[in-house]
């Protein structure tokens, strides 16, 4: 009777070994499923052999070649996510398109203001100052636009990831059980193994993970270190924005505790929202509203053909301090000027600022200030501050020298008349005070006026003697010209005149929008000025009260090579720049990195298919193998049975 044990232990390990061999051929273009092979043993009684035994079905599979390729998964599912999100957003700031993208439009907005200089008292240069204000503006919105819409497709391409992990986790955890029922059962559930491992890989390319080996065929699998399949029990997940603005993968659903993800595509997604695309959007605001505030700075100091104000109104700023509202005010002053336009006295009123102090000022208190001029009146309506002008006044904030000395203090019995006129053209405020060297009257004599800063500093000198014409305007190095007429001056008399490089130290007019260009704190806010948009006139190319010079265009059109604080030193292009460059440099860079992961992926694969994909041939070669194994098996039976029945009939 051994001896038909042994005829069926070699009919059972040939039609097992067919049955895998099968199993193979059938599985040859099954994604993630593994070669198998039939493991044959010798079966011992005694001295002699009693048979093979099947000594089990085994995977051709190499654990850390597998481990190697899950992580690579992961690391390509974040970079090729992060590269698809980057390119189109280097295309959607459009630098290298035929229209030449948002640097076309900032070099064609300051050129127009050039171009404004040197006409402007023209109404077709301001006409297309405003045309390429609007271009810079629909620009910049559009950018902003996208950003933000790339932001929230990003949001919810996250909750679909999380959803298809969960999917995943459930069904790793579905055949975690079933994998243990059978092999506590004594039995291989390597097709399932293998269905199990392909979706372990799927959820590597969604989510980094970490996988544990346990008896009876069960993995463990862990993302940011928590475990979110274990055995057949599964942990849900959630993404959330914390404070409104980072994406968060929460563990146990919407109300769970925060998950730190790398790797896959929500790894991408939680780095693209909350650095990568938070970073290039916030630079982009910054860079916008840097050349609002440069822009409105330097406009609110000067006047459009239409001269000074009767009224002027701003937008909104809050009813606390000044730094709440996430204004650029610090503490400063600025400077009214007050024109009484029936008998043309004209006087500065300084408005302090303070912002740092144990009481700050707030909008309200500013207008008080204001208020309290002589002609004017203010007040805040809807959290906007309102100065309106008395019958009989107007008002602006142009730095232009007042005609007469802000003070003087002469003791000739014939006091000339001193008069100032010119434009400041130095970088600072300064009041200057003109002291008289020697004495007799003007235009004789060593007569001379030496001048100096408010901190003693020698400026220069003014000769009023012998040479002077009473009445000539002299013109000093930074652009002020005094005239004095005839009379007497004594040795020590002395007159003071303020000048002014800007009209506010604060940034507290910009910051209302005062005599605003442009308004809006973003890139997707950024707008023309309604006055200036419905009169081209309002644009402030003038610095001086006849409203014929070009100053004001002048330093409008050199904001772009102005270097500033809040873009860390750097003109408005070079900042622009920075970013595109930023852009270009992550673009080239994680286009580099998924090529390097995808080569080291094709050598993985390469290694996994010698050893654990199907080779019809070699298959084919096996299965003639079993095939005569158990026709030479089932031909031993025969013998035997022929034997037996032989013996059968002699007895």
């Amino acid at each position: 009777m051994a001896n038909f044990s042994i005829g069926l232990s070699g009919l059972n390990a040939a039609q097992t070994g067919l049955d895998v061999i099968g199993n193979n051929i059938a599985n040859a273009a099954t994604d993630g499923y593994h070669r198998q092979r039939v493991d044959l043993a010798p079966m011992t009684v005694g001295e002699l052999g009693s048979g093979v035994d099947v000594a089990g079905v085994t995977r051709m599979i190499d654990t850390l070649l597998e481990g190697e390729m899950t992580r690579q998964d992961s690391s390509y599912g974040q970079v090729s996510q992060e590269l698809s999100l980057l390119s189109t957003m280097e295309t959607t700031f459009g630098e290298f398109a035929e229209s030449g993208g948002l640097n076309a439009t900032i070099d064609g907005f300051f050129d127009s203001l050039r171009t404004l200089a040197a006409n402007p008292l023209e109404r077709v240069s301001r006409n297309q100052t405003i045309n390429s204000a609007q271009a810079l503006t629909s620009e910049f919105r559009r950018l902003g636009s996208s950003l933000a819409s790339m932001e929230s497709e990003v949001v919810r391409e996250a909750q679909t990831t999380v959803n298809s992990i969960n999917a995943l986790t459930l069904q790793i955890g579905e055949l975690n059980g079933k994998i243990q029922v059978i092999e506590i059962g004594q039995s291989d559930a390597n097709n399932l193994r293998d269905r199990r491992d392909h979706l372990i890989r799927e959820l590597a390319g969604l989510a980094g993970v970490e996988t544990q080996q346990r008896e009876n065929g069960i993995v463990d699998v862990s993302i940011g270190g928590i475990p979110v399949v274990t055995a057949s029990v599964v942990l849900n997940l959630a993404v959330g924005l914390q404070d409104g603005e980072t994406l968060t993968v929460l563990a146990g659903g919407a109300n769970g505790s925060p998950l730190y993800v790398e790797g896959g595509r929500i790894g991408a997604l939680l780095t693209l929202k909350n650095e990568l695309l938070s970073d290039i959007h916030g630079d982009l605001d910054t860079l916008a509203k840097a050349i609002v505030d440069g822009v409105n700075r330097t406009h609110v100091q000067g006047l459009g053909q239409e001269g000074s104000f009767r009224e002027l109104s701003g937008w909104p700023l809050g009813t606390m301090d000044l730094t709440a509202s996430g204004t650029s005010v610090t503490d400063g002053t600025f400077y009214v000027r007050v024109t009484n336009t029936a008998t043309g006295e004209v006087q500065r009123h300084a408005v302090d600022v303070n912002v740092s102090g144990a009481s700050p000022d707030t909008p309200a208190s500013i207008a008080a200030k204001i208020d309290a001029i002589d002609g004017l009146n203010a007040s805040i309506a809807s959290s906007r501050l309102y100065i309106v002008a008395d019958l009989g006044y107007t008002f602006d904030f142009i730095p232009a020298v007042l005609p007469e000395p802000t003070a003087q203090s002469f003791t000739a019995a014939s006091v000339p008349t001193v008069s100032v006129s010119g434009f400041y053209t130095g970088d600072e405020n300064h009041v200057f005070t003109f002291t008289v060297a020697g004495s007799g009257s003007v235009g004789n004599g060593n007569l001379r006026l030496d001048v100096a800063d408010e901190h003693g500093n020698a400026v220069g000198t003014v000769n009023v003697g012998a040479g002077y014409a009473a009445g000539d305007a002299v013109e000093l190095s930074n652009g002020l010209k005094i005239a004095v007429s005839t009379g007497a001056l004594n040795a020590d008399d002395s007159f003071q005149v303020e000048a002014f490089a800007t009209t506010d130290t604060s940034g507290f007019l910009a910051a209302a929008g005062m005599n605003a260009f442009f308004s809006g704190s973003s890139a997707s806010e950024m707008r023309v000025g309604s006055e200036v948009f419905d009169s081209p006139d309002r644009i402030a190319t003038a610095f001086e009260g006849d409203l014929t010079d070009n100053h004001g265009a002048l330093r409008l059109a050199a904001v772009r090579d102005e270097a500033m604080d809040s873009l860390s030193g750097m003109t408005p292009g070079e900042y622009y720049q920075r970013i595109v460059t930023d852009l270009g440099e992550q673009v080239s860079l994680k286009r580099a990195r998924q090529e390097n992961i995808e080569a080291m992926l094709q050598n993985l694969q390469k290694q996994r298919d010698d050893l654990s994909a199907v080779n019809i041939n070699d298959e084919a070669a096996q299965l003639l193998v079993f095939e005569q194994m158990f026709q030479a098996a089932a031909k031993y039976l025969s013998g035997l049975q022929m034997t037996m029945t032989t013996l059968l009939d002699i007895v």
